[in-house]
């Protein structure tokens, strides 16, 4: 069954909890709503553009929501061909389930291939034999373009420039006191020659690095010229509720991951010891903690933040836990509530976001929005929409931003965006073009 929703912001919870209870009464097992929310929540992009699935047992009978089963999405758009096969029962991606606390350091990347580390992340990727939800007709063709051997037109916006131009100009608007961070982003514009599969750079996203929440959705509006497809591998959890169990894991602070032991030692102990970074993370996590706060019963939050490494970065990571009472938010309901931290917009965040529509040229759609689910009991899991492109015919375009702080040299902060851009440019086939 697929049931598009579409809410304003403060309705978007009452409608998907009302798409699952239309869902219940005509018959479907398990529903859940999946879709994304834009970074503004006074742009068309800001609506839930979810579908409601089913959410079935893994093979074996295990139930989907044990400890370490599988849930399987049916997930597409109607009229397109991956949501006519999801219509009639075919699973197109399924939801990994599970994860248990990791150390100091947490390395996602394994030089013998990939594998899921100590503290993985519910990662959404497609099955063996059936492609993730949808991008256009060339992705479901399997003579479609493979992406690696693809030549790509790129086009930055802005250009490298005017983006250090605009930290400058952010870093001088912290300088006179009142604002005292924002994350400014910029875009790169891949052409190719052929359509760019969805489903083979979804694979390969989930590939290099299993532990990464990744996601393909469609996000299609009317008068696009071909459909689109919102399509990622974020490292970011938000917030997810299992039972009364609540869990966010905001990230800030970042280095570039260049694979060399030694530079990676000496980038790791740096940015342990980074008061730049520290206070930046900082910032995050106390925004975090105060929202959760105020709808938890008991709330963990851990004095000092770990490191935790991508196939590409390296970030300053605090996972915090908590718990709600009985009749407590929806996980739709604290993601809402959380959004935007200021790891993706800003302190102070109404300031912060003017600002962010002022200096950055191009509106960020579905970039720094957020993509998930939930279900019936509230239960569910919202991620942070990085390191993602969106997705339509032969061009993708890729987002990457940084956090501009008292003191942020705008050299780094393009450095550190064009290191972010990394993971998705690896999976297309067009690394060093950012």
């Amino acid at each position: 069954m697929h049931s598009h929703v579409r809410g304003t912001a403060g309705n978007r919870a009452a409608a998907a909890a009302e798409a699952l209870e239309a869902a219940v009464l005509a018959g479907v097992e398990n529903p859940v709503v999946v879709g994304a929310i834009g970074f503004r929540p006074d742009s068309g992009s800001s609506l839930i553009v979810p579908a409601v699935v089913r959410r079935a047992e893994a093979p074996g009978g295990v139930a989907a929501n044990s400890p370490g089963g599988r849930a399987k999405l049916a997930a597409g758009t109607s009229g397109s061909a991956a949501g006519d096969r999801a219509a009639d029962g075919e699973c197109s991606a399924r939801l990994d389930l599970g994860g248990a606390p990791g150390g100091a350091v947490e390395s996602r990347e394994n030089p013998d291939g990939p594998s899921r580390t100590a503290d993985s992340p519910n990662v959404v990727k497609p099955t063996e034999n059936h492609p993730a939800p949808h991008g256009d007709a060339a992705s479901e063709d399997p003579k479609a373009s493979h992406t690696n051997r693809s030549p790509w037109t790129v086009v930055p916006k802005p250009a490298p420039e005017v983006y250090a131009e605009s930290v400058r100009r952010a870093v001088d608007l912290i300088g006179d006191g009142e604002l005292r961070k924002v994350v400014l982003a910029r875009a790169l514009d891949l052409v190719g020659e052929q359509g760019v599969s969805v489903r083979k750079l979804l694979r390969d996203l989930v590939q290099a690095d299993p532990a990464a929440h990744a996601f393909a959705v469609d996000v299609s509006a009317p008068g696009d010229p071909a459909p689109r497809t919102l399509v990622g591998a974020s490292p970011e959890l938000l917030v997810s509720r299992k039972g009364n169990v609540v869990t966010a894991n905001p990230l800030a602070g970042s280095r570039r991951r260049t694979g060399d032991p030694a530079r990676d030692a000496r980038a790791v102990a740096e940015l342990r010891v980074s008061e730049k970074d520290l206070d930046e993370h900082a910032l995050v996590a106390a925004q975090v903690a105060e929202v959760l706060g105020r709808y938890c019963t008991e709330l963990e939050v851990p004095e000092a933040p770990e490191v935790i490494g991508t196939p590409t970065m390296w970030h300053l990571s605090t996972r915090i836990t908590g718990r709600v009472g009985p009749g407590g938010p929806s996980s739709l309901e604290l993601a809402e509530a959380l959004h935007p931290t200021p790891a993706v917009c800003g302190v102070p965040v109404g300031l912060a976001r003017d600002t962010i529509a002022r200096l950055e040229p191009e509106d960020r759609g579905y970039y720094a929005g957020l993509v998930g689910w939930t279900d019936l009991a509230g239960d569910g899991e919202w991620v942070v929409t990085i390191r993602c492109a969106e997705v339509s015919g032969a061009t993708a375009r890729l987002f990457a931003g940084a956090g501009i702080v008292a003191g942020s040299d705008p050299a780094a902060e393009l450095a550190e965006t064009s290191a972010k851009f990394g993971t998705l440019l690896r999976a297309l086939g067009a690394e060093g073009v950012a």
